[in-house]
């Protein structure tokens, strides 16, 4: 029987015009017949005006050369940038994982690990190395302690096709844990905040106070529209999450678990549908004038240009963003007396476990009464004055 050496198929990359819309990129390359002859193979890879450049191609095949050659056994020792992006075709985008998750990975991959170790070979990639190179880049410590479990998953997913055995980042010592602990507002400073944002602009306090008393994460919080409220019932329905303008479900089935209106709550919202132009069932809660009601208010910009700069004006000097007030939910949760059960419960979180242990489920009696408490704890709804509106 004669074997036919296989060979790592580069292929070829060209433009091929269409008779009707744009140009598209195609990829060809031989493989082998059962029989031993060789065949020719074609791909488009996707059309010219969304790829504009050749690099832009080259990186959008390079996951569909890796899936080629390794279903012929010729994917030994290839480097991460061509196991990343078959990482990114086989498994991150075709995942259930939200959109700011994705973006999040991607972020990291382009940002941090592509371009140190993208060229490298699997087997060039050493543990000592690693190590160095979480201890000197810049970044805070959760940062590192995110890009070394990236690369951890790209070494799984190099693994899991055979194309190394070795993963030199499991032996990487815990250098990148995390030093700081997350940023938390006390009641005091929580209660200052709101006093200057009742003072100054809408609808920054009006965001930080829902974002306080109910630990909605930010793109919940933005994602909320009108008919999400039902001031009937007493609850907060989690819809959906808006990430960098881009719609999507909720992080986890947990997390469209309603959460309880309180009456100090609901007064709060009564108030800034009273104020805002928008006002709709469809109409976003939090809706942007400039964007005339089609899109909320931008998240980072409401942070950087308002609330950062209220927080500093009564000398909280906490570098805070909005994960910090869920952060602060949990903790003042927790100080009013709810049980860690309930407090997972109105985080919505997967397990008890992220919320510091198991404890037996808390009744919906108990979970109200806690976001009672909670709502004792900051002030009542501004005057019906009020301030004037963020454009």
């Amino acid at each position: 029987m004669i074997h036919t050496r296989q060979r790592f198929q580069h292929g070829s990359l060209t433009i091929e015009k269409r008779k009707t819309g744009p140009a598209v990129w195609v990829y060809r390359w031989r493989e082998n017949t059962p029989s031993g002859s060789r065949t020719k193979r074609k791909q488009i890879v996707g059309a010219t005006d969304a790829l504009k450049t050749r690099t832009e191609a080259e990186r959008a095949v390079a996951g569909l050369r890796l899936d080629i050659n390794a279903q012929h056994g010729s994917c030994s020792n290839r480097n991460l940038s061509e196991v990343t992006e078959h990482y990114r075709l086989t498994e991150l985008q075709p995942s259930d994982k939200t959109v700011r998750t994705k973006d999040t990975y991607n972020c990291y991959l382009d940002r941090i690990i592509l371009p140190k170790w993208g060229n490298h070979h699997l087997t060039e990639i050493k543990a000592v190395a690693v190590e160095r190179w979480l201890a000197e880049i810049d970044g805070a410590p959760a940062t590192k302690v995110k890009a070394r479990a990236l690369m951890n998953i790209l070494f799984r997913h190099a693994m899991r096709y055979e194309w190394t055995q070795y993963n030199p980042i499991a032996l990487v010592r815990q250098s990148a844990k995390r030093q700081k602990e997350p940023i938390v507002l006390d009641t005091a400073e929580v209660l200052s905040l709101l006093e200057e944002l009742k003072k100054q602009i809408e609808p920054c306090r009006t965001l930080v106070y829902v974002a306080v008393v109910t630990g909605l994460r930010r793109g919940e919080l933005f994602g909320l529209k009108w008919g999400d409220v039902d001031f009937e019932k007493g609850v907060l329905r989690i819809s959906r999450s808006l990430v960098n303008g881009i719609e999507g479900s909720p992080k986890t089935a947990t997390s469209c678990r309603p959460v309880p209106l309180t009456s100090d709550l609901a007064a709060v919202l009564d108030r800034w549908r009273g104020m805002t132009l928008y006002t709709t069932d469809e109409d976003w809660v939090f809706a942007s004038p400039q964007a005339l009601g089609r899109r909320p208010y931008w998240p980072d910009s409401m942070m950087y240009k308002h609330i950062r700069p209220a927080a500093e004006a009564v000398g909280i000097q906490k570098q805070i963003g909005w994960h910090s007030f869920r952060r602060t939910t949990a903790t003042m949760l927790l100080s009013s007396g709810a049980s860690i059960r309930t407090t997972q419960e109105l985080l919505r979180h997967a397990s008890p476990s992220m919320t510091l242990g198991t404890y037996a489920q808390a009744p919906s009696a108990d979970r109200q009464a806690a976001q009672i408490a909670l709502s004792a704890l900051i002030a009542s709804p501004a005057s019906p004055s009020g301030p004037t509106m963020v454009q």
